[in-house]
């Protein structure tokens, strides 16, 4: 069997590889976790004139409520008017009040990206002059705290009730039907029902004040209960409750008609729930997939059907293994899990593992874009823990595979065989079932002996005081409960000695018992596995998060040029609506000053990569004065570059720089900023 394998093996590992290699070579941009890309004041700048806006521009589209944006004075005082608004695209700004003095203000923000997950960041900006005061915003990290502890928990439950769910029920209709009338295996596939059940309602309160205030009196707002239920993770939430209800009822018939069915009757039945099964788990799946990390980004076409994919793999094989191990340590002695079980699960496992890394390489190529980013972002250390300990299960598999040969070719060749050790057993069992009854016998014999020597003497000091009939009803009744205690105390041997007999029974065969202890040690690892894939989609992916180090390293740049030189520096985030039409324009213009400037325009797409594009024109309009549009036809420098020299502005004011970005024939936007020149 090892030699027809290792071929197969061999080529799927270094097809695989090719395929890293190519995915990873050509990784394009995509973002998960909203990143802050730019923002009107830019961090840290002085400006002259108090702005009569706050504009932030980030990465991909997010929600907002009424604090998301959050302008305070250097005194700490609330200056921002009303409820941010969307300007444009995947930029989002507040108005601010008139008359603002001069000092440091400081810019919070948290707000909730296109993947569920909240994020948040500050920054400052001063008028005139930094102050020496600067207001204090407390801890911007978002979903933290106690209420972020419990929503990460929440999570954890809920993928391991999904797993033992879905993987519990496949093992049974795929591998041991005959489980179905098992109580234990029952237990189990109702306890992950339930699990994944608490678990959703539990993330469903949580969810309002996980993405807002982080409090735990916020918990049970029915206010922010209503706002969550409207957004797309709640919806997703919701629509998880009633496919629970759906997989209810697969799991009445499953453990009702089905295990009521003959053998025969059975097959009919197995194909229809295999099928319904198999559409509520991916609809199970699915509900993750439509709310976060797969949904938003490069190709979530492609992402979310893989990652559903991903889902059924990962609770086949984990969950089956949860089922396996309940059979092995908790199926009765009369109805023990057969070597074909066995074999049927090894071969489950052995495709969940293919499609595990098959979709795995897809998802890290998508959420990780470099190889660099394995070793440079959070996700990517993550990434290669899981990767570890991925490694480690399947080697662990490899021995239970091996266990499981040994178990097959025991009960073929018929040496050593499970029920020849279980007839051994159970002799041995008879055995000591027979002495310990001769021990009963004895004792009981010693018992009514003394029960009848005291009642003799009881009677004869009872003739003497002329009270016997109350003394003999005292010792019948005492007699009495000495044999309810005495038979209550032979119930619970005979309870013991049925459990020891099982287990004496189970451990027989020295195969079974090493598969068992295999199996063990692969559980352990699947829960530590568990935990570490829960905290990676919590985690900012390392493209976006590279992005977003990069951004931040522009904005300062451009910060500290405006100051030090006195040109000036307008980052703009657009989106022409077509394909490949999201990219951030840059208009330096130097020396920012009325007469004649040079102007030099910067196209990049939202990973800071240069973006050659058809056309670009600026405009220049002062509507104080109502002057302009002042028209600039840039000329075509290099990729991405644009330049024009002798820009006359012939007044100092507050202008309107406008671009009109044109990225194919027919898709083109206009986004402006006004600046303040001369």
């Amino acid at each position: 069997m090892t030699r027809t394998i290792t071929p197969r093996l061999r080529t799927l590992v270094l097809l695989f590889l090719a395929v890293t290699g190519a995915l990873l070579a050509g990784a394009g941009p995509a973002s998960a976790h909203a990143a802050l890309t730019g923002s009107d004041p830019s961090q840290g700048v002085v400006v002259t004139k108090a702005p009569d806006q706050v504009s932030l521009t980030f990465s991909e589209n997010v929600s907002l409520n009424n604090n998301s944006i959050r302008v305070l004075d250097p005194k700490g005082k609330r200056v921002d008017l009303a409820k941010p608004d969307n300007l444009s695209g995947t930029t989002y700004g507040v108005q601010l009040k008139s008359g603002l003095g001069k000092g440091t203000y400081t810019v919070a923000w948290q707000v909730v990206s296109a993947d569920s997950h909240p994020v948040a960041g500050a920054f400052t900006f001063s008028v005139g002059a930094p102050s020496r005061t600067v207001a204090s915003v407390g801890d911007q990290e978002a979903g933290g705290g106690v209420v972020g502890w419990l929503y990460g928990f929440g999570r954890y439950m809920s993928y391991a009730g999904y797993i033992v769910l879905v993987g519990g029920a496949a093992f049974v209709l795929a591998c041991w039907q005959r489980g179905s009338g098992v109580r234990a295996m029952q237990r189990l596939v109702v306890g992950g029902w339930l699990t994944l059940t608490a678990a959703t309602l539990w993330l469903l309160l949580l969810r309002g004040s996980y993405t807002t205030s982080g409090s735990v009196g916020d918990i049970f707002d029915l206010n922010l209960l209503g706002q969550v239920l409207q957004t797309k993770p709640g919806a997703a939430l919701v629509s998880r409750l009633l496919l629970l209800a759906a997989a209810a009822l697969f799991i009445a018939v499953l453990f009702g008609a089905y295990d009521k069915r003959e053998d025969e009757e059975k097959r009919d039945l197995t194909f229809g729930l295999a099928i319904g099964g198999t559409v509520v788990a991916a609809g199970l799946a699915a509900s993750w997939a439509m709310a976060e990390h797969a949904s938003t980004g490069l190709q979530p076409g492609i992402a979310m059907p893989v990652d559903v994919i991903h889902l059924l793999a990962v609770a086949a094989w984990l969950g089956g293994l949860t089922a396996l191990l309940v059979a092995l340590y908790r199926a009765p002695a009369d109805t023990p899990v057969e070597s074909t079980a066995v074999q049927r699960f090894s071969r489950v496992a052995f495709g969940s593992v293919l499609a595990l890394v098959a979709t795995g390489i897809y998802q890290s190529w998508r959420q990780l874009g470099s190889w660099s980013a394995f070793t440079d972002t959070a996700y990517g250390e993550l990434l290669l823990v899981k990767i570890g300990l991925v490694a480690l299960l399947v080697g662990i598999a490899a021995i239970s595979r091996r266990w499981t040969g040994r178990l097959a070719d025991a009960a073929v060749t018929g040496t050593e065989t499970a029920e020849e050790a279980q007839e051994e057993a159970a002799g041995e069992a008879a055995q000591e079932d027979a002495a310990q009854e001769k021990e009963t016998v004895k004792a009981s014999a010693a018992t009514k002996e003394a029960s009848v020597k005291a009642a003799k003497s009881g009677t004869g000091v009872s003739a003497v005081s002329g009270v016997a009939s109350v003394s003999g009803g005292s010792d019948k009744a005492g007699a009495a409960a000495d044999g309810s205690e005495r038979a209550a105390q032979l119930a619970r041997q005979q309870s013991a000695m049925d459990t020891a007999r099982q287990k004496r029974l189970r451990d027989a065969d020295p195969h079974r018992f090493g598969l068992r202890r295999s199996v063990l040690a692969e559980a352990g690892v699947a829960v530590a596995l568990l935990a570490v894939t829960t905290v990676l989609t919590q985690t900012e992916p390392g493209r976006t998060e590279q992005d977003a180090k990069a951004a931040t390293a522009a904005a300062s740049s451009s910060s500290t040029s405006n100051s030090s030189s006195g040109a000036l520096t307008l980052d703009m985030s657009f989106d022409t609506g077509g394909k490949d039409g999201k990219g951030v324009v840059r208009v330096d213009l130097d020396p920012a000053a009325v007469g004649s400037n040079e102007m030099h325009v910067y196209v990049q797409r939202p990973n800071g990569r240069a973006f050659d594009i058809p056309e670009v024109k600026v405009a220049f309009t002062l509507d104080a004065k109502k002057l302009g549009p002042i028209p600039v036809n840039p000329d075509h420098v290099t990729t991405g570059h644009w330049a024009a020299n002798g820009v006359q502005i012939p007044i100092a004011g507050d202008w309107k720089v406008s671009v009109t970005v044109r990225t194919s024939d027919i898709d083109q936007v206009t986004v402006s900023k006004n600046a303040q020149i001369g």
